[in-house]
């Protein structure tokens, strides 16, 4: 239960004002339909993690325990790093031709490939040796945080203080990345 625990809340948090967020936010404006930008991240989103729970999986028996919990304190930090620089997202303007559910499944995929979910979700696949419960527990994570992005739209960019939030998430990231790896040299 806890891969599918930890993989869920750093899905859910490390997406907070992160660039796929806001990838979801302006699909909303630009299509103005939840349900199909929402099933394609969906698609997107348990692909990505599918990937990175295999490649975790895969290397859980080549490492050492305490290499393994290193590697879930690298992610957590790099993920607090990366949610301290603000992302740059430059949308097209006008209508994609692939339509809602192909631009979010297609587009999401992409923004997300070696992202800190997915660095995440591979050290916690790694860590606890399992593969469909961190892969479950980010794709659900993710979902969550793009549901009132592809709800809302602009509105939650507009009205939600998303730079502060992914600061805030940062800065926790970072705590929790550092206390991890150094009770995995043992020095906490």
């Amino acid at each position: 239960m806890e891969p599918l625990l930890t993989s869920f809340v750093g899905g859910a948090l490390g997406e907070w004002g992160d660039k796929t967020q806001l990838f979801v936010v302006a699909l909303a404006a630009r299509y103005g339909r939840a349900l199909p930008i929402l099933l394609g991240v969906l698609i997107a989103a348990l692909a990505n993690a599918l990937i990175a729970a295999w490649g975790g999986s895969f290397v859980h028996d080549m490492i050492t325990l305490q290499a393994a919990s290193l590697l879930v304190g690298l992610a957590l930090v790099f993920a607090g790093v990366a949610g301290l620089i603000r992302p740059r997202l430059h949308p097209g303007e006008g209508r994609a031709p692939l339509g809602p559910f192909l631009a979010a499944a297609g587009g999401f995929f992409v923004l997300e490939l070696g992202d800190k979910t997915q660095f995440l979700t591979f050290a916690v696949a790694a860590r606890y040796d399992a593969f469909l419960l961190p892969a479950a527990g980010a794709t659900a994570g993710v979902l969550l945080a793009s549901v009132p992005a592809a709800v809302a739209g602009e509105a939650l960019a507009k009205t939600a203080p998303l730079r502060a939030i992914r600061i805030a998430i940062g800065l926790l990231f970072l705590v929790a990345g550092s206390v991890v790896a150094l009770q995995a040299w043992r020095l906490i």
